[in-house]
């Protein structure tokens, strides 16, 4: 036990001085990522980092307020707009690598709402480079912010080799290995929201949970889980409410933050066709089919983040069964038309269903506020 001795001055006016601890070493990939994952150091400004538009307390979205409202996120310069909206970063680690099946010919997962990078790996690298973003003018640069840091090169020597830092793609690939490796953590999908403590018999769902439920799974009144549902049976655990598909929903586009960012009007987000692999002009308008793990606390929706409200998400979907459903209640005006009004996957038999009432909407999104993971509940509306 070492003993901390005070000077006899100290001591006599009461001052009691409080030893600080050793930081704790970075002793694994994952606490080297959870690092990395909030150093605002690694933006060209300093200020910006992984957790400021996947904010570990907010659903690991971006919960900062723009000209846009929620919209997109601000870039580190300050000014800098996107044209998407950021997804959770939730459950992201079930996602898998990219790839074409073979049978259906439809594509399936990787990262990004266009799946231009095939992995978690991949998708940690494109932020940092991004322009409109972290800003960084390339890899190099970001390498050299991770050296002015004893601590990281310490880890990074430790964990990945001596010679990591003798070339700037090996320590970057390092530096997204680690990050990959924390998104992988428990932290990020701790499956203990209420639907999850439901399924485990801790508690009860009310009957308009119940309902919601019953509506989600059923394939003759709404296909819900036709998209957002992987394993094999409804009810099972794990479930992660997506099977990583791609679809064209007829989102309208979002003119205010195109507006604000630059874009203008003409402008069109073609989604999987901006891919870099993709080139048949059927997956033009196709968006990866997101999770739905704490969707009622992550607002706002759709790819752009076009809607405010969940329930408007489901009347969305609804007014392609539903002649009724003709305005939008957001604004009070019809429905704007599609960005990509083409391979509309709602106009298709395979996706019709039956017109939903009020109460099955509300019933429906009640089912999907249980699906909040447990340290968000309180964000719930």
């Amino acid at each position: 036990m070492v003993k901390v001795i005070l000077p006899l001055t100290l001591l006599m006016s009461g001052i009691v001085l409080a030893v600080t601890p050793a930081p704790t070493p970075i002793s694994s990939k994952e606490m080297l990522g959870e690092k990395l994952f909030a150093d605002v150091n690694l933006s060209k400004n300093r200020t910006q980092s992984c957790a400021t538009c996947h904010n570990p307390e907010h659903g690991f979205v971006d919960n900062r307020a723009t000209s846009v409202g929620k919209a997109v996120s601000l870039g580190d310069d300050g000014k800098s707009l996107g044209d998407r909206n950021t997804p959770t970063a939730t459950y992201a680690q079930f996602s898998p690598d990219f790839h074409q099946n073979k049978k259906s010919q439809r594509y399936i997962g990787g990262q990004f709402l266009d799946g231009r990078e095939k992995d978690l790996q991949g998708q940690a690298g494109g932020p940092p480079t991004n322009p409109v973003e972290m800003g960084m003018p390339d890899k190099a640069a970001v390498v050299a912010r991770l050296q002015e840091n004893a601590d990281y090169v310490t880890a990074f020597k430790q964990l990945f080799g001596d010679k990591v830092f003798d070339a700037p793609e090996t320590a970057y690939a390092a530096m997204t290995t680690s990050l990959a490796a924390f998104e992988k953590t428990a932290l990020f999908a701790p499956f203990d929201s209420r639907y999850d403590r439901y399924l485990r018999g801790e508690v009860e769902l009310t009957d308009q949970e119940s309902l919601g439920e019953s509506l989600f799974f059923s394939n003759q009144f709404t296909n819900c889980n036709r998209c957002h549902q992987l394993k094999t049976f409804p009810g099972s655990e794990g479930e992660t409410f997506s099977n990583y598909e791609y679809h064209n929903l007829g989102v309208p586009p979002h003119e205010a933050v195109r507006a604000a960012n630059g874009k203008g009007k003409a402008f069109i987000d073609y989604g999987l066709l901006e891919h870099p692999g993709v080139t048949d002009e059927k997956e033009a308008g196709k968006f990866k089919v997101p999770t739905l793990r704490n969707v009622a606390v992550t607002a706002p929706y759709m790819h752009n983040g076009v809607f405010a409200d969940l329930r408007t998400v489901v009347l969305f979907y609804d007014k392609f069964n539903n002649t009724e459903r003709k305005l939008n209640p957001e604004t009070g005006k019809p429905w704007a038309a599609p960005e990509v009004d083409k391979n509309l996957a709602l106009k298709t038999e395979e996706f019709q269903a039956s017109a939903l009432k009020d109460s099955e909407v509300d019933a429906l999104v009640a089912f999907m506020q249980t699906l909040t993971d447990k340290r968000y509940e309180s964000l719930l509306p």
